[in-house]
């Protein structure tokens, strides 16, 4: 019977080594509130994705006069995702951001610089736009994926507590079978 205990009590050690952080201690959202945008330095007219930290809830809206609309986030454990497009008529300079969280009118704040159309944040810079990164096209029925990020960042909170419970039930498996073949040796 001492190994079935000793099983679960590591068993439990276990679990409480992987609950995810955001079980184990309350999120602080005082200081960690703020607004970024990529890429950080938008030309006119292009696409923008934003990232709002500080936000208890699931939904807010982020406005700011260099946008064509508000961009609508989403998220959770406080932070909020969404995209929007900058004005294609803006000229080149730094705009304030402000985040609506759930209800609540300038919850989260932040500023972004909007380059010019050559790609600079500085309105003298001649030099001219140039892909930092390979530029994906054609693949014919291939081409979605080209957008998609195939990296993994490995397993979610849900698939963790799913990977600890059948690791949790394998051990009482075994130790209830090791109880079995030990009553039945004597």
């Amino acid at each position: 019977m001492g190994s079935l205990r000793l099983t679960l009590c590591a068993g439990a050690v276990l679990a409480a080594a992987f609950t995810p952080a955001a079980y184990a201690a309350p999120m602080a959202y005082a200081g960690d509130a703020g607004v970024s945008v990529t890429p950080s330095t938008p030309a006119p007219g292009g696409d923008i994705s934003l990232r709002a930290t500080g936000c208890k809830g699931k939904t807010g809206t982020a406005t700011s006069p260099a946008f064509v609309s508000d961009a609508r986030l989403t998220g959770k454990d406080g932070a909020l995702t969404g995209d929007t497009r900058v004005l294609s008529s803006l000229s080149p300079g730094t705009y304030d951001i402000k985040v609506t969280c759930d209800g609540f009118d300038d919850k989260v704040k932040g500023t972004f610089t909007v380059a010019d159309r050559s790609g600079s944040s500085h309105p003298a810079s001649s030099a001219p736009a140039s892909p930092v990164a390979p530029v994906h096209a054609g693949g014919g029925g291939t081409a979605h994926f080209a957008s998609v990020d195939t990296r993994s960042t490995g397993p979610g909170t849900r698939q963790a507590l799913v990977g600890l419970v059948l690791a949790s039930v394998a051990a009482v498996a075994v130790a209830v079978r090791s109880a079995r073949r030990g009553r039945g040796a004597e």
